[in-house]
């Protein structure tokens, strides 16, 4: 992997391959580089594509008292771009990764961006009485403290039952009969560092990006699950309805990662979306 020193000396470590217009890949929480490499590596025969692992992540070794804000990886991602003299990119941002391309909109314009592609993710993910498209549609401050409590606890079986007791019943289910899927996913979360990773989370459910979306004047191609653990579909109709250039593909019998589910048509769609944007 290659890297770059962020400006308060973290390390932000990233997989760079093929030529081309840039892609960058940005993951969602907890995850990291290589969940995009069979995607990227499908475009790499026309696109120059990075794949990072966002500070805190990715196993990479991080000092306790470095910064996992949101903030901070939206300057890093600034950073990237500056470091490669990157112009007419693409961002692809998967729940945390959207909201990290939408902080960098807010931070950094889009001057540099061609479009971006946002995948199954709410401008704001906890609720009020006033704001009902966050995460369940009922994820209050009160719901959310109780699970940044769990997650400190036990950040493993936090985020499992983060993932399980949301709208997709099969996730339910699974998660109640231990299946070996679960298995895997807590035998996994185990070996993470768990501090850093709370800390982002903390500033991803309080961040709120709702005055973002009507200020973005790139095309926006909008993928969501319709079985998503997260998020109803009034949630993907806001985001549509509030980007102006935007264009919404729902994936059936998809939940939070509808990429992983329809791998050939995600690539498919977002070829066609960076085809497009070139001709522009």
């Amino acid at each position: 992997m290659e890297k770059i020193i962020s400006s308060d000396n973290v390390e932000i470590r990233y997989l760079r391959l093929g030529k081309g217009s840039p892609v960058i890949f940005l993951h969602g929480w907890s995850a990291g580089a290589r969940d995009w490499l069979p995607f990227a590596s499908e475009l790499a025969d026309q696109h120059e594509v990075f794949c990072w692992d966002a500070r805190g992540h990715g196993g990479h070794p991080i000092a306790d008292s470095a910064s996992t804000h949101v903030r901070d990886m939206a300057s890093d991602l600034q950073q990237l771009i500056e470091h490669h003299q990157l112009s007419n990119v693409t961002l692809v941002g998967h729940s945390m990764g959207a909201l990290t391309l939408w902080q960098y909109i807010r931070d950094f314009g889009c001057d540099k961006l061609a479009g971006v592609c946002i995948i199954d993710q709410s401008p704001k993910l906890v609720t009020d009485d006033n704001w009902h498209n966050g995460i369940y549609g009922n994820f209050n401050q009160a719901a959310s403290n109780r699970l940044i409590s769990k997650l400190k606890e036990d950040f493993a079986e936090g985020l499992l039952q983060l993932v399980a007791n949301g709208y997709n019943r099969k996730s339910y289910e699974s998660y109640q009969r231990n299946s070996r899927g679960f298995q895997q996913m807590r035998e996994h979360l185990q070996t993470l560092k768990g501090d850093p990773l709370v800390r982002c989370w903390e500033s991803l459910t309080e961040a709120d990006y709702r005055d973002v979306l009507p200020q973005m004047d790139i095309p926006a191609l909008l993928i969501y699950g319709d079985e998503s653990q997260f998020y109803s579909s009034k949630v993907a109709d806001y985001v549509r309805d509030n980007i102006r250039l935007s264009e919404l593909h729902t994936y059936e019998n998809s939940d939070h990662s509808p990429q992983l589910w329809h791998r050939e048509r995600f690539i498919y769609d977002l070829r066609t979306f960076i085809a497009k944007l070139q001709d522009c």
